[in-house]
């Protein structure tokens, strides 16, 4: 029974906003801030400076399945811990010790990649589909939100004081590393597994006679049984929703490593693309939100597939941007923020409400490894499609293009039927 304490999920919602705040906000979008700064003073090609987004998107996934291990066997709170550890070690190196390309490319893109792996989305997704059932979208969406929040807060504030110190971008990465550090005392302090813990229940205990829970969670489309990660992996909704995922963080990750690069080839004034950097991220608090709330009142594949058609209709407008189109560049980005926030609640709830919470780490681990890493070319190839056509417009054609692919996987997503809930309809039959 649920003690009498108030319900603890809010928040920790919140602990774990801050900490994707700081361990995902800062080194990712504070970083795209400084890069740019760095590639001023060390002597890189577009195609190698794209290549360390490439590997910070890549080793965002690589671990995925030792962080899943890591939560199974020592628990949320100290998963985060070494993901804020490394995140600190990563940034360090970066303000003190980077002068080559190289060790431009093992922090930011190997150190930090495996940090933010560690110290994000896994555990907080996880830590929200055992807290939440009901509103489970929302709690994720929100969860996933601090992020889109630090960008648009501290990334034009990162790039004045940038500015305002003649291009200091090892200020920039000890910034980071002093956001990592409070993020693991937050993980410290706030922290919990599960409502199990408290004595409390998902959503706060709340009461439901077993026939209105059995309509409410057919009507969420949310499974009543726990799966096994081997079934899942048995079942076709789960690659579909990879392939939609892949669809959906691959023009994502092209955009964060190029965008700012492209509105200054384009004659963007700095200021203006740090504007419209901002713009992109806190339209992607609004996506998480948009995207969370659908994800608790209509069928998963159709709120997943509205949010991948923000970023066809962004890609449209990202090949129309020039130095008089401030408006056009603005609502590109605000489309792409809205297409990343949307369609990776989506995806991480999908797996959640289709599976439920006890496979939750190793399924979001295997998916968060095939579509980071799946993707994670995305910043390497916009650099090399500029290096060859000396233009970015086909790296937002090859956005359009993958992204109707992904339309065409999550139509077809429906949530499977386990095979008891099978035998439970054949035997009332």
């Amino acid at each position: 029974m649920p003690n009498e304490r108030p319900f603890y999920g809010w928040r920790l919602v919140g602990a774990l906003a801050s900490m994707d705040f700081l361990n995902l906000g800062f080194p990712f979008y504070i970083g795209a801030v400084i890069n740019p700064y760095m590639l001023q003073h060390i002597v890189m090609s577009r195609g190698m400076y794209g290549f360390g987004f490439t590997l910070l998107n890549l080793f965002v996934g690589l671990p995925s399945t030792l962080v899943a291990v890591s939560i199974l066997r020592r628990g949320i709170r100290a998963t985060y811990l070494i993901g804020s550890a490394l995140v600190c070690v990563g940034s360090l190196f970066l303000a003190f010790v980077t002068t080559k390309p190289w060790e431009y490319l093992l922090g930011f893109g190997v150190i930090n990649g495996i940090g933010v792996c560690f110290g994000d989305i896994i555990p907080g997704s996880t830590a929200a589909a055992r807290w939440f059932e009901r509103y489970r979208g929302r709690a994720v969406g929100l969860v996933l939100s601090g992020s889109g929040i630090c960008g648009f807060l501290m990334a034009p504030l990162v790039d004045k004081l940038l500015r305002a110190s003649g291009g200091n971008w090892h200020l920039g990465w000890e910034i980071v590393a002093g956001g990592a550090v409070l993020a693991g005392i937050i993980a410290v302090l706030f922290v919990k597994e599960s409502p199990e813990d408290l004595g409390q229940l998902p959503d706060g205990g709340t009461k439901m006679s077993s026939h209105a829970r059995e309509r409410h969670e057919a009507s969420r489309l949310v499974t009543r049984f726990e799966w096994t990660p081997a079934e899942a992996y048995r079942t076709r909704g789960y690659w579909l929703v990879v392939v939609a995922g892949l669809a959906a963080q691959f023009p994502f990750f092209l955009f964060t490593a190029h965008w700012l690069l492209h509105l200054r080839g384009a004659g963007v004034s700095s200021g203006d693309a740090a504007f419209s950097m901002g713009l992109f991220t806190v339209s992607a608090i609004g996506g998480r939100l948009i995207g969370g709330w659908l994800m608790d009142t209509m069928t998963a594949r159709f709120a997943f597939t509205i949010g991948l058609f923000c970023y066809v209709f962004g890609s449209l407008a990202a090949l129309r941007v020039g130095a008089s189109e401030l408006l056009i560049a603005d609502a590109a980005a605000v489309l792409y923020g809205l297409g990343i926030g949307w369609t990776f609640t989506c995806m991480t709830t999908c797996i959640a409400h289709f599976y439920g919470p006890s496979a939750f780490p190793k399924l979001a681990g295997t998916l968060l490894l095939l579509t980071s890493c799946g993707a994670s070319p995305a910043g390497w190839v916009g650099g090399k499609i500029f290096d060859l056509s000396g233009g970015y417009a086909r790296a937002w054609q090859l956005n359009i293009l993958i992204t109707v692919i992904g339309i065409v996987a999550i139509l077809f997503a429906a949530r499977p039927h386990h095979r008891t809930e099978i035998s439970a309809v054949a035997r009332a039959a």
